[in-house]
């Protein structure tokens, strides 16, 4: 029985169609949005209409060359070099809150400023931890499963990132971040008493800091009875949430928003739902929210049939990615629609903004790449199954 033929050449990829496919509809709706939602504001305050779009459209490009240097990585070496890459991370988080160094915007310093580029220093933060976390359950599985302290120990880690985020100020994307590592420490095999202790001791502490914080508790109670302040505090939810009853079942046609026009603020990135249920509707709404439910079901499949395949690092690092792209959408959907309070999260691949759209061209590149590992090792498996199962039969 001969060996199934290697893919001849270096560049050659085994793209997953569905994921692939369902990514670039949502680049694609995301440049529609940013269009159409920024169009308005960008006139006013540039007086160049276009200008948001162009933006866009130079650092998706970027994004995309570097989602293409991902894909042609092989995922071995993030593993080999999974131990240094919070180190990184950590520097990021103490630069940013540097003085003199952080660039702020509306009382947060979370960009750091690279050129004409502003880095939101959470977006590639949160993707190497859970290359760290991927590599440490690779490499310490037993200890993980067996006792606290191989739970403990990366959870210090994560503690020091979701503290320095917190500093910035970033509750949002440390409370993404510590859910989404919790939930791959589960399926790497944490036991349930330790993960229960840790986690309601999480939960508690950001509870603690949201009541404690004016500013939170003021978000808090507004997104529990918006219209009671609805010219202030309550402002932002109120326009949200009439753009989406607006939309009604089919929208009000592309470019047709009244809420973008200078009253729904930040339109072309927290709010940019609150736009697209406007302008699309119900029908929109729902088409864009199966999208995104297509592409975490493909990426889970894909983290899976890497896990059967011996490939665990693999597996682990593409179920963090799936569950922190899940959870990012599912929360600004919901502050938009009000079921969540404010956080501050942009909806990816969707929302204006440099720092997700890259991060996120190279995170779904990561898993198209591990999906191209999988199939290889899948196909060169299977001839030694033939043999032995024909050997079985003799």
């Amino acid at each position: 029985m001969s060996r199934a033929a290697p893919i001849k050449s270096p560049w050659r990829i085994a793209v997953d169609p569905l994921l692939s496919g369902v990514t670039m509809t949502l680049l694609l709706i995301g440049l529609v949005m940013v269009a159409s939602s920024s169009v308005a504001i960008a006139d006013r305050d540039l007086a160049m209409p276009s200008y948001y779009l162009n933006r866009q459209l130079i650092l998706l490009l970027v994004g995309l060359a570097a989602g293409a240097v991902a894909l042609y990585t092989p995922t071995r070496l993030w593993e080999k070099f999974s131990v240094v890459l919070p180190l990184i991370a950590l520097l990021l988080l103490v630069l940013v809150l540097l003085p003199g160094v952080g660039h702020t915007v509306n009382g947060s310093t979370r960009w750091l400023p690279l050129g004409p580029i502003k880095v939101q220093v959470s977006e590639p933060v949160r993707l190497l931890l859970l290359m760290y976390i991927a590599g440490y359950l690779v490499r310490r599985h037993e200890h993980v499963r067996e006792s606290l302290g191989g739970f403990v120990k990366p959870m210090l880690l994560i503690t020091l990132a979701c503290t320095l985020l917190l500093a910035e100020p970033d509750f949002g994307a440390a409370a993404v971040l510590l859910g989404t590592v919790l939930a791959v420490m589960f399926i790497g095999g944490v036991r349930w008493r330790d993960l229960f202790l840790l986690a309601s001791a999480a939960g508690a502490s950001l509870a603690a800091l949201a009541f404690t914080s004016p500013y939170r508790l003021q978000r808090l109670t507004t997104f529990l009875d918006p219209w009671a302040d609805p010219f202030d505090s309550g402002f932002q939810l109120t326009q949200s949430l009439i753009a989406v009853g607006r939309g009604g079942l089919f929208g009000v046609g592309l470019g047709g928003s009244v809420q973008k026009l200078f009253y729904l603020p930040e339109g072309h990135t927290d709010f940019v739902f609150a736009v697209l249920a406007e302008e699309f509707g119900l029908i929109g709404s729902v088409g864009t929210i199966v999208l995104f439910a297509v592409l975490i079901w493909r990426s889970f499949a894909i983290a899976r049939e890497a896990g059967d395949a011996g490939l665990a690092f693999q597996s682990y690092l593409v179920y963090g990615i799936s569950i922190w792209l899940g959870a990012q959408a599912f929360i600004n959907i919901g502050v938009s629609m009000g079921v969540l309070p404010t956080k501050g999260l942009t909806l990816p691949l969707i929302s204006y903004g440099g720092s997700s759209l890259m991060v996120c061209c190279v995170a779904l590149a990561l898993i198209l790449r591990v999906h191209h590992e999988t199939w290889i090792r899948t196909r060169a498996a299977s001839p030694r199954k033939v043999v032995r199962r024909r050997k079985a039969r003799r």
